[in-house]
Protein backbone atom coordinates (compact mmCIF):
# COMPACT_ATOMS: atom_id res chain seq x y z
CA UNK A 1 0.00 0.00 0.00
CA UNK A 2 1.33 3.42 -0.93
CA UNK A 3 0.87 6.04 1.77
CA UNK A 4 1.82 9.62 1.52
CA UNK A 5 0.87 13.19 1.87
CA UNK A 6 0.23 15.91 4.28
CA UNK A 7 -1.62 18.88 2.87
CA UNK A 8 -2.75 21.93 4.83
CA UNK A 9 -4.63 25.01 3.74
CA UNK A 10 -4.52 28.20 5.80
CA UNK A 11 -6.54 31.36 5.21
CA UNK A 12 -5.62 34.58 7.01
CA UNK A 13 -6.26 38.25 6.23
CA UNK A 14 -7.60 37.54 2.73
CA UNK A 15 -4.66 35.35 1.71
CA UNK A 16 -4.70 31.58 1.45
CA UNK A 17 -1.69 29.27 1.39
CA UNK A 18 -1.83 25.58 0.57
CA UNK A 19 1.24 23.56 1.50
CA UNK A 20 2.16 19.92 1.04
CA UNK A 21 5.11 17.72 1.85
CA UNK A 22 6.99 15.78 -0.81
CA UNK A 23 7.06 12.24 0.55
CA UNK A 24 5.60 9.17 -1.13
CA UNK A 25 5.88 6.04 0.99
CA UNK A 26 5.48 2.36 0.12
CA UNK A 27 4.12 0.34 3.04
CA UNK A 28 5.42 1.26 6.45
CA UNK A 29 9.13 1.30 5.71
CA UNK A 30 10.11 2.57 2.26
CA UNK A 31 10.26 6.15 1.01
CA UNK A 32 9.80 6.00 -2.76
CA UNK A 33 10.15 9.71 -3.42
CA UNK A 34 10.86 12.72 -1.26
CA UNK A 35 10.17 15.60 -3.68
CA UNK A 36 6.70 14.92 -5.07
CA UNK A 37 4.68 18.03 -5.93
CA UNK A 38 1.18 17.75 -4.49
CA UNK A 39 0.06 21.37 -4.90
CA UNK A 40 -0.99 22.77 -8.26
CA UNK A 41 -2.29 26.03 -9.71
CA UNK A 42 -5.43 25.72 -11.83
CA UNK A 43 -7.68 28.06 -13.80
CA UNK A 44 -4.86 30.22 -15.06
CA UNK A 45 -3.33 30.47 -11.59
CA UNK A 46 -6.49 31.78 -9.90
CA UNK A 47 -7.10 28.55 -7.97
CA UNK A 48 -4.63 26.55 -5.90
CA UNK A 49 -5.31 22.89 -5.18
CA UNK A 50 -3.54 20.39 -2.94
CA UNK A 51 -4.35 16.71 -3.13
CA UNK A 52 -3.92 13.62 -1.03
CA UNK A 53 -4.26 10.11 -2.42
CA UNK A 54 -2.90 8.13 -5.30
CA UNK A 55 -1.12 10.28 -7.87
CA UNK A 56 -2.95 8.89 -10.89
CA UNK A 57 -6.32 9.32 -9.18
CA UNK A 58 -5.50 12.83 -8.03
CA UNK A 59 -4.29 13.83 -11.50
CA UNK A 60 -7.48 12.53 -13.11
CA UNK A 61 -9.54 14.40 -10.54
CA UNK A 62 -7.58 17.63 -10.99
CA UNK A 63 -8.20 17.52 -14.74
CA UNK A 64 -11.94 17.05 -14.16
CA UNK A 65 -11.97 19.78 -11.53
CA UNK A 66 -10.26 22.22 -13.88
CA UNK A 67 -12.97 21.51 -16.46
CA UNK A 68 -15.60 22.47 -13.86
CA UNK A 69 -13.67 25.63 -13.00
CA UNK A 70 -13.81 26.62 -16.67
CA UNK A 71 -17.53 25.80 -16.97
CA UNK A 72 -18.79 27.51 -13.80
CA UNK A 73 -17.96 30.88 -12.34
CA UNK A 74 -16.46 30.75 -8.88
CA UNK A 75 -14.69 28.10 -6.87
CA UNK A 76 -17.69 27.14 -4.73
CA UNK A 77 -20.04 26.43 -7.62
CA UNK A 78 -17.36 24.53 -9.55
CA UNK A 79 -16.49 22.48 -6.44
CA UNK A 80 -20.13 21.53 -5.80
CA UNK A 81 -20.66 20.47 -9.41
CA UNK A 82 -17.38 18.55 -9.33
CA UNK A 83 -18.28 16.79 -6.05
CA UNK A 84 -21.65 15.75 -7.52
CA UNK A 85 -19.90 14.18 -10.51
CA UNK A 86 -17.27 12.57 -8.30
CA UNK A 87 -19.91 10.97 -6.11
CA UNK A 88 -22.29 9.79 -8.85
CA UNK A 89 -19.98 8.80 -11.72
CA UNK A 90 -19.19 5.06 -11.61
CA UNK A 91 -15.58 5.55 -12.63
CA UNK A 92 -14.82 8.71 -10.64
CA UNK A 93 -16.25 7.40 -7.37
CA UNK A 94 -13.64 4.63 -7.42
CA UNK A 95 -10.84 7.21 -7.32
CA UNK A 96 -9.16 7.52 -3.95
CA UNK A 97 -8.17 11.10 -3.15
CA UNK A 98 -9.13 14.28 -1.31
CA UNK A 99 -8.48 17.89 -2.23
CA UNK A 100 -8.10 21.27 -0.63
CA UNK A 101 -8.86 24.07 -3.08
CA UNK A 102 -8.65 27.84 -2.67
CA UNK A 103 -9.15 31.02 -4.61
CA UNK A 104 -9.06 34.65 -3.54
CA UNK A 105 -12.48 34.28 -1.88
CA UNK A 106 -12.19 31.09 0.14
CA UNK A 107 -10.85 27.69 1.10
CA UNK A 108 -12.68 24.40 0.52
CA UNK A 109 -12.15 20.74 1.36
CA UNK A 110 -13.57 18.50 -1.41
CA UNK A 111 -14.01 14.73 -1.21
CA UNK A 112 -15.46 11.90 -3.26
CA UNK A 113 -18.35 11.32 -0.89
CA UNK A 114 -19.93 14.56 -2.10
CA UNK A 115 -18.64 16.82 0.63
CA UNK A 116 -17.63 20.39 -0.10
CA UNK A 117 -16.71 21.94 3.23
CA UNK A 118 -15.62 25.47 3.98
CA UNK A 119 -13.84 25.30 7.35
CA UNK A 120 -15.16 27.65 10.04
CA UNK A 121 -11.68 28.72 11.08
CA UNK A 122 -10.03 28.95 7.66
CA UNK A 123 -7.85 25.87 8.14
CA UNK A 124 -8.05 22.39 6.58
CA UNK A 125 -5.73 19.40 6.67
CA UNK A 126 -5.81 16.14 4.72
CA UNK A 127 -3.65 13.07 4.29
CA UNK A 128 -1.66 10.95 6.71
CA UNK A 129 -0.24 13.93 8.58
CA UNK A 130 -3.24 16.17 8.00
CA UNK A 131 -4.50 16.10 11.61
CA UNK A 132 -1.02 17.04 12.92
CA UNK A 133 -0.66 19.93 10.48
CA UNK A 134 -4.23 21.05 11.17
CA UNK A 135 -3.63 21.17 14.93
CA UNK A 136 -0.38 23.09 14.50
CA UNK A 137 -1.97 25.56 12.07
CA UNK A 138 -4.88 26.23 14.42
CA UNK A 139 -2.52 26.90 17.31
CA UNK A 140 -0.39 29.22 15.19
CA UNK A 141 -3.47 31.11 13.97
CA UNK A 142 -4.65 31.64 17.54
CA UNK A 143 -1.35 32.55 19.14
CA UNK A 144 0.82 34.28 16.51
CA UNK A 145 0.66 37.04 13.93
CA UNK A 146 2.31 34.92 11.23
CA UNK A 147 0.87 35.19 7.73
CA UNK A 148 -0.91 32.31 5.97
CA UNK A 149 2.21 31.12 4.13
CA UNK A 150 4.38 31.04 7.26
CA UNK A 151 1.68 29.19 9.21
CA UNK A 152 1.31 26.61 6.43
CA UNK A 153 5.09 26.04 6.32
CA UNK A 154 5.44 25.80 10.11
CA UNK A 155 2.48 23.44 10.47
CA UNK A 156 3.97 21.10 7.83
CA UNK A 157 7.23 21.20 9.75
CA UNK A 158 5.45 20.12 12.93
CA UNK A 159 3.67 17.31 11.06
CA UNK A 160 7.01 16.14 9.60
CA UNK A 161 8.38 15.80 13.13
CA UNK A 162 5.48 13.55 14.19
CA UNK A 163 4.20 11.63 11.15
CA UNK A 164 6.51 9.07 9.52
CA UNK A 165 4.62 9.54 6.21
CA UNK A 166 5.46 13.26 6.07
CA UNK A 167 8.76 14.94 5.24
CA UNK A 168 10.03 18.50 5.44
CA UNK A 169 10.26 19.07 1.65
CA UNK A 170 7.44 21.60 1.58
CA UNK A 171 5.84 23.15 -1.49
CA UNK A 172 3.57 26.15 -0.85
CA UNK A 173 1.33 28.04 -3.25
CA UNK A 174 -0.38 31.27 -2.20
CA UNK A 175 -3.50 32.86 -3.61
Amino acid sequence: MIRSTTVVGVRRNGTTAIAADGQVTLGDTTVLKSTAKKVRRLAGGKVVCGFAGSVADAQALLERFETKLEAFSGLRRAAVEFAKDWRTDRVLRQLNAMMIAADSDGLLLVSGDGNVIEPDDGVAGIGSGGPFALAAARALLRHTDLDAEAIARESLGVAAEICVFTNANVVVEVV
